[in-house]
């Protein structure tokens, strides 16, 4: 099976998080945390501030890893490091996605999250204060 090798930024401010809606393919309107894909000669932070340019038009600062999701979709196997973000520049405008939220840790469950992005939910529910 392939791997796809991928990043996520899990955007706080305010004692909550940011999501948004896939505005497109088989997902289409379910909830992730944004990023993409990891191109060759990259480290994934790097990744994750272009693909946040690209998606968000904004600038972040890449922290912590959270942690390293691995899950077996039907056709692929998603490998996706998740890391603590902040918006350092810019407004976080929906380029690709459909729509977001900020959501705290009472909404975290109100959303209908992408399979591979529910597994770190409990994770973060458990940092978020």
């Amino acid at each position: 099976m392939k791997t796809v090798k991928v990043v996520a930024a899990v955007i706080r401010k305010d004692n909550r998080i940011f999501a948004t809606a896939r505005g497109y393919g088989e997902f289409k309107g379910q909830w992730e945390f944004p990023g993409g894909k990891i191109v060759a000669g990259e480290t994934p932070q790097q990744a994750l501030a272009r693909e946040i340019r690209e998606e968000l038009d904004t600038e972040i600062s890449v922290g912590d890893l959270i942690g390293t999701i691995e899950y077996d979709y039907p056709t692929f196997h998603l490998s996706m490091d998740c890391f603590w973000c902040e918006v350092i520049d810019g407004e976080l405008k929906l380029l690709e996605a459909e729509d977001a939220k900020w959501l705290s840790k009472a909404d975290l469950y109100s959303v209908q999250w992408l399979p591979a992005d529910l597994t770190i939910i409990e994770k973060i529910e458990k940092l978020m204060k």
